[in-house]
């Protein structure tokens, strides 16, 4: 609905609990629009609906349909203080309690499945005891399928739930009915396993092993589905959790730690080094160099001074800063990025959801022709036992316990298997597209390359060693913790042990000076020697441009008055990069280099590699539109990262891969993660991925085949419910059994 173009609009959140499918998001969506002037989008993988509304809507009006809906919705809570307990999670406490229920259900289901399927574990009222284990299964551990399918019929609308739900409670009915009312209570009485029964026969058969069988297999996958969604949720709190938590405020000239919620904008705080800059703002105080390469990519930290512009979760590497504060918490850079993450994660497709689907038109049909049968056999004759026997037998039949193991049991020997080589698949939902993969976009930083800055070459003067060059460079930068500083040390230490150094003085974003062995050394910028009266050969000047022109970084080292060397230094490309970029190649992948670094740099490190396409000088909230620009050529992408730039980006891109060297947030962005920081591994992850998603698809199609089959022998009488428990173990040993050829993946 449409509201006036007067009325003011403002943006409400609401975190939704109860959801068990995406149709359950698509079902609070309808709700929530149906209000004049509302628009609402319900994230499944988040578990949050994001609302446009009139200002004269409340929350509580909102919340209010949500609950009628049948689900549950709150108001985000507003970050805990410093002097405050943490508060529980809903999400966790949900998966908990989950977790609880498939514990019980699995350690109550298994004795009851043996004792029915072996008659010479059948002791005297086995039954019984059988009937004690199962009871809590059915109506404890299985009470989310069942609060879900009245739900659902409340709603008039069937899911999977609705049909584990029934199946269920049909198998555990009748089997009440055969215990008290029947000859199955009797003292000795043995449970033969036979295939075909006469019509009327059942009032002794009785199927608990089916109803606790159902509800434990089934809440395996429930369970693995729910941990895999909230990880996937975990990016937003992960990336959130990069900025400070406290910060530093002068006022009256006096710092006073705060909240980083109480911050103002206009407020000025200080950095000191090694901190993170709290919020977006502009340096009025101090020089020093920000290393921003966990929110932009790149390897080199920026010079700041007085006036220039510094983004929060940054992290001064330098001297002290003071900062006046120009964007504060949802308006921050970091807030943007989690923003974009979000909407890029909502997006998403699932293989689940495939199952869902199929159940809304199944579901219905199953029950049917259990009706239909029922009334069938009722009004030819055959007596109420024999008819009843058959509809349940039809219920249990279409019960989907294969359907429940189709995708989980994939996943987990997939998964496992990929572990071993290096490979983490977070879950079903990742994989439907990696089977149609034509372009793979790389980052450079931290995944073509190391990430870290690396001594490259030395040029030395004319009479010069360059070994004695290092030597002397190396003492000085020993005592910086400047990156670049850090590889001229490294490099230098590696030759042998460093000189003591005298006298180190630091000359912020210019360079270092310090006697050594009696002699002043300068290592920095040609700048910084020219302006210490320090000549500077024609030689080494065109060693820098050159240097320069390659993308890499270019420092002199002086000493008695004379330029004597130039180090050139950049970030080091990863030995497997090349290779890696011929299998994508041989897997039939147009390989992308993406970059935040200057076009030369770019250049330098596709031309390595082996890479034709290059696109450089990208900012991060930049990447996620040369994802999707990517996607609308027609191309299927592939993203490989390992930044906090790059978890939009990951997010959006229709398979994302995450170096495992790389931050939590990539990690948690993307659908898979290469532990070892090898891109070799990528290659490995889409051919495994590929294999994974055909097993599913397999396993989906034979549950539902398994099934389907028997369901007219069942409806003609010819099927009894205790057959249809076995072809139901059947089509789940068949789904495991195809599962677990993943683990010859090589």
């Amino acid at each position: 609905m449409t509201t006036t173009e007067s009325e003011p609009m403002r943006a409400i959140e609401l975190e939704i609990g109860g959801m068990t499918c995406a149709s359950c998001a698509v079902r609070i969506e309808k709700k929530l629009n149906r209000l004049d002037g509302v628009s609402a989008t319900v994230n499944y993988a988040t578990e949050k609906a994001a609302i446009t509304a009139p200002a004269g809507v409340e929350p509580a009006t909102l919340i209010d349909v949500v609950q009628q809906t049948g689900y549950s919705a709150a108001v985000p809570a507003p970050p805990a203080g410093r002097d405050e307990p943490e508060r529980p999670d809903p999400a966790g406490l949900e998966l908990t309690s989950l977790r609880h229920r498939l514990i019980g259900a699995v350690t109550l289901s298994i004795p009851v499945i043996l004792l029915a399927m072996i008659p010479a574990l059948q002791f005297n009222y086995w039954q019984w005891a059988s009937l004690a284990m199962a009871a809590p299964v059915v109506l404890w551990a299985g009470w989310p399928f069942h609060r879900a399918a009245w739900l659902n019929l409340r709603h008039g609308t069937a899911t999977m739930d609705t049909l584990i739900s029934l199946g269920t409670l049909a198998a555990f009915g009748w089997s009440l009915y055969a215990l008290f009312l029947g000859s199955a209570g009797m003292p000795g009485m043995k449970h033969p396993f036979r295939l075909v029964i006469e019509l009327g026969d059942g009032a002794a058969n009785m199927y608990l092993e089916v109803a606790a069988g159902v509800i434990m297999f089934v809440l395996t996958g429930r369970y693995l589905e729910k941990r895999s969604k909230r990880q996937a949720g975990a990016a937003l709190r992960a990336l959130l959790d990069l900025g400070a938590k406290q910060v530093s405020v002068l006022r009256n000239g006096t710092e006073t730690l705060i909240d980083i919620g109480e911050l103002a904008v206009g407020d000025r705080f200080v950095v000191r080094p090694g901190e993170k800059i709290a919020t977006d703002g502009v340096i009025v105080e101090g020089r020093s160099a920000v290393d921003a390469s966990m929110l932009t990519g790149e390897s080199v930290p920026v010079e700041v001074a007085e006036g220039d512009p510094v983004t929060g979760a940054t992290v001064n590497a330098g001297g002290r800063l003071v900062v006046r504060a120009t964007r504060v918490g949802a308006d921050t850079q970091l807030a943007q990025m989690a923003r974009l993450v979000e909407d890029a994660q909502s997006g998403k497709a699932a293989v689940q959801r495939l199952v869902d689907r199929v159940s809304g038109v199944f579901v219905p049909i199953v029950i049917a022709i259990s009706a239909v049968t029922l009334g069938f056999w009722l009004g030819a004759g055959s007596g109420p036992a024999g008819a009843i026997t058959a509809a349940v037998a039809v219920l249990i039949i279409a019960c989907p316990c294969a359907l429940g193991l189709a995708t989980p049991t994939a996943l987990l020997v997939g998964t496992g298997r990929g572990a071993q080589l290096g490979i983490l698949i977070k879950g079903p939902e990742v994989l439907e597209s990696t089977r149609r993969v034509d372009t793979i976009v790389l980052d450079k930083t931290g995944t073509v390359t190391t990430g870290k800055m690396a001594l490259q070459g030395v040029v030395a003067a004319a009479g010069t060693d360059s070994d004695e060059a290092l030597r002397l460079a190396g003492a000085v930068e020993d005592a910086s913790e400047h990156p670049i500083a850090r590889a001229i040390a490294a490099a230098a230490a590696e030759a042998g042990k460093l000189p003591p150094v005298v006298d180190f003085a630091n000359v912020e974003g210019r360079g270092v000076r310090a006697t050594v062995e009696g002699r002043e050394v300068l290592v920095g910028r040609e700048s910084f020697l020219v302006s210490e009266s320090v000549a500077v050969p024609d030689e080494l000047i065109k060693a820098r441009e050159e240097a320069e022109q390659e993308g890499r970084t270019a420092v002199l080292v002086a000493w008695a008055g004379q330029a004597r060397a130039v180090l050139i230094i950049a970030d080091a490309i990863k030995p497997t990069s090349a290779e890696a970029v011929r299998r994508f190649a041989k897997l039939g992948l147009t390989p992308v280099l993406l970059t935040g670094d200057n076009r030369a740099v770019a250049d330098r490190v596709a031309a390595e590699v082996g890479i034709d396409r290059v696109i450089a000088e990208v900012l991060p909230q930049d990447k996620v539109d040369v994802i999707t620009k990517l996607q609308g050529e027609g191309k299927v992408v592939a993203m490989v990262g390992d930044g906090v730039n790059d978890a939009a980006a990951l997010a959006a891109a229709d398979l994302g891969l995450a170096m495992g060297t790389g931050t939590d947030v990539a990690i948690e962005a993307a659908d898979l993660t290469l532990v070892r920081g090898d891109l070799r591994a990528a290659a490995d992850a889409i051919r495994l991925s590929r294999r994974t998603l055909s097993t599913i698809k397999i396993n989906l199609f034979w549950a539902f085949a398994y099934n389907t089959a028997a369901i007219p022998l069942a409806a003609s009488g010819l099927l009894n419910p205790m057959l249809a428990g076995a072809a139901m173990a059947a089509s789940s040993l068949f789904v495991v059994g195809n599962s677990l050829r993943l683990r010859s993946f090589r």
